[in-house]
């Protein structure tokens, strides 16, 4: 570097230093000031140069939304599996939770929802029509619709079955969507989860008319639940009923933590989305969660979907706690007439001496399910036929 170049990056690094030295880099020589560019420049190139190498790709929408990995629950560890306590084991019902009666507050909706339909018949001369789309034989799907089947006639609600095998194609269960879309008698459609495999699940649901979504899985309901600002046409009925049995029990929501276990599109999504719209803390456990255990031992309120037998146990939850049990998982039992029983991902026996309020399985959340399918099958007659009906309150 020539003397007049070294003077140039001399004054430069002054001026640098102290402000008021800057106007005297206006004082150079212009051949200084050509040098000064000459030595700033190969400066000024590897700056740019490491800019350069810090710059990175923005990622694919792909890896933004995630992996789709199934939300596949492994068995607990050997020494969590541990089986309950024989039924009713060493429990003081007396002393411990109070139990959630889910088959009385359904009782009372139905009621009232039998009374609205009469009063329907009588304003248009008619009543609400319900679809069930069934494919395969599955032996649980088959018992599920058994149960809304029979509760549209305890209120005087019309039910219209299409039963298709297991290997029917995709197009074929579109086709039977579509004839129930265009009947006018029809206002709720549902198809029974889960699908065989071979189906694309989401196709089918979106082709359900939105005006006759009442499970609530339409994209454009989903959506709309989650949005504060704007309210569905219909919430999924699983999360209703959560909803409904905390409510009529008198348990307060706002500000509480509450731990959904399980982000299934039917039960943890929308219920952690309605919970929010009640202003809870809300923690969600799936599959892949590494301290399952502690979360939930932290919450005032546990709702649990998983699908797993026993899952939670008493281990896991703080004294006081409320637990609403969703699971319904069939034991096998030789002494039960149908070689089974139903038990909850909540292991009862031991939850029962912790816990403020429980939901027992069965005769819990399962018949205000149904009772809410119902509701919002009236919901969508009302609409169809121009009558008054509530905003459902979320």
């Amino acid at each position: 570097m020539g003397g007049a170049a070294a003077a140039a990056v001399a004054l430069l690094a002054a001026t640098r230093r102290s402000p008021a030295a800057a106007p005297l880099a206006f004082l150079l020589p212009r051949a200084a000031r050509a040098g000064l560019h000459e030595a700033a420049a190969p400066a000024a190139e590897e700056e740019k140069g490491r800019t350069r190498r810090r710059r990175r790709r923005r990622s694919s929408s792909s890896r933004l939304l995630g992996p789709d990995i199934p939300d596949t629950w492994d068995p607990p560890p050997r020494a969590a599996a541990r089986p309950p306590p024989p039924s009713g084991a060493g429990v003081d019902y007396d002393s411990t939770a109070t139990i959630i009666d889910g088959k009385s507050v359904a009782e009372d909706i139905r009621f009232q929802i039998a009374e609205e339909v009469r009063q329907m018949k009588n304003a248009v001369g008619h009543v609400p029509g319900l679809a069930v789309v069934l494919v395969g034989d599955r032996r649980d799907s088959e018992s599920y619709v058994r149960y809304k089947i029979k509760g549209c006639e305890e209120v005087g609600i019309k039910s219209l079955l299409a039963e298709l095998p297991g290997n029917c194609t995709e197009d074929v269960v579109v086709d039977s969507v579509s004839r129930f879309n265009e009947d006018p008698s029809v206002h709720g459609i549902l198809v029974q989860l889960p699908l065989p495999q071979h189906m694309d699940e989401e196709r089918i649901l979106s082709a359900i008319s939105l005006e006759k979504d009442v499970d609530g899985f339409h994209p454009l309901n989903v959506g709309n639940l989650a949005l504060r600002s704007r309210k569905p046409l219909f919430v999924p009925c699983a999360a209703k009923a959560c909803l409904e049995l905390l409510l009529q029990s008198g348990i307060e929501l706002m500000g509480k933590h509450v731990t959904v276990i399980g982000r299934s599109k039917v039960v943890g999504l929308p219920t952690s989305l309605l919970l929010q719209r009640h202003h809870a803390t809300v923690s969600i456990i799936h599959a892949f969660t590494t301290n399952p255990e502690e979360i939930t031992r932290q919450s005032d309120i546990v709702i649990s979907a998983a699908g797993v037998a026993n899952l939670v146990r008493g281990s896991w939850l703080k004294k006081g706690a409320v637990v609403i049990d969703v699971g319904t998982n069939p034991i096998e039992d030789p002494t039960s007439d149908y070689g089974y029983r139903l038990t909850g991902d909540v292991c009862f026996e031991e939850a029962v001496k912790l816990a403020s309020a429980i939901t027992p399985v069965p005769g819990g959340v399962g018949p205000v399910t149904i009772a809410m399918l119902l509701a919002n099958t009236l919901d969508s007659a009302k609409l169809a036929y121009g009558l008054a009906t509530e905003s459902p309150e979320l």
